[in-house]
């Protein structure tokens, strides 16, 4: 029968048809510029017939590692397909990636601070935006191969977060840009029901409407509306992750959607599929075969 693990293990290794999600807060240093680590790991037997994991566009920059196993990556609507790659560098998605893993996949994902992978590499986050980057043309190669050989060898998720943060205190203390007022207003928008007036946004950014916009997209890939449009759609995917028992109309009020309507078209604007439908293909994912919904 298949698991679904949730324990800390003093070895990362896991048995046939089981599966681990982890989530860890960064240390007091790095919480600037992260916001938070996950780590996912998959072990299936080799014959399985392994589903893919269907990903609507979500309101983040990520750094990927992959001590085991890599993913091959189709976009759904360009069809342009990447694979066999061991770090790799997300940026802002516009539509739906599907990820295929390995029978031993683990994946330590770093998630960045609205901003922060701009600050890290001063490039504008539009080069990033709906890409999937081998993190060896961002990053030093040699350092990324060494960090992903100690994950590989850690003796538990805990550890991997140390070596992981070790990279990262390097990255953080050459950061090439500063913070900006920007990117702690942009921070505001995770989690939040009610949609924010751009106008104030701009003025908390202490820019002008048209600045804020310029360095928002400089630094986020997207434009403030197309961001927040994702942001609010991915509370109301998780949500109906959460309480699959809830409504669509109770789901679209609670994050902020003037009604059903309005929740379709973004739905169809970020998914190409209804809110029922992306739903149905989120239950063939990976995770759902051992019974359980994506946490992250």
């Amino acid at each position: 029968m298949m698991q679904a693990l949730f324990i800390e293990f003093s070895e990362i290794g896991l048995p046939a048809n089981s599966m681990v999600f982890q989530k860890f807060l960064p240390s007091p240093f790095l919480k600037e510029f992260i916001r938070e680590y996950r780590v996912v790991h998959f072990a299936f037997d080799n014959n399985a017939i392994i589903p893919y994991k269907a990903y609507p566009p979500r309101p983040e920059h990520c750094l990927c590692f992959f001590p085991r196993g890599t993913e091959v990556v189709e976009f759904a609507e360009s069809k342009k397909k990447i694979c066999n790659l061991k770090t790799v560098v997300i940026g802002q998605q516009t539509e739906v990636t599907n990820r295929y893993p390995g029978p031993d996949f683990l994946l330590f994902l770093v998630i960045f601070r609205p901003g922060a992978l701009f600050r890290f590499t001063a490039i504008p986050s539009t080069e990033f935006t709906n890409c999937y980057i081998d993190a060896e043309n961002v990053f030093s190669p040699h350092k990324l191969k060494e960090t992903n050989e100690k994950l590989a060898e850690g003796p538990n998720y805990r550890a991997m977060v140390h070596i992981v943060e070790a990279f990262l205190v390097k990255q953080a203390t050459r950061n090439k840009k500063e913070l900006h007022q920007i990117d702690l207003v942009t921070d505001l928008s995770f989690g939040l029901k009610k949609n924010l007036n751009m106008e104030w946004l701009a003025k908390e950014s202490c820019l002008s409407l048209r600045q804020y916009e310029r360095k928002f997209t400089e630094r986020m890939g997207v434009s403030p509306k197309y961001f927040n449009k994702v942001v609010r759609f991915e509370n109301a995917f998780r949500l109906k992750n959460k309480l699959p028992h809830l409504d669509w109309l109770t789901i679209a009020l609670e994050c902020g959607y003037y009604d059903y309507q309005h929740l379709v078209k973004d739905y169809k604007d970020l998914t190409l599929q209804t809110p029922t439908n992306f739903h149905l293909l989120d239950l063939s994912s990976p995770e759902r075969t051992f019974g359980e919904a994506d946490p992250f």
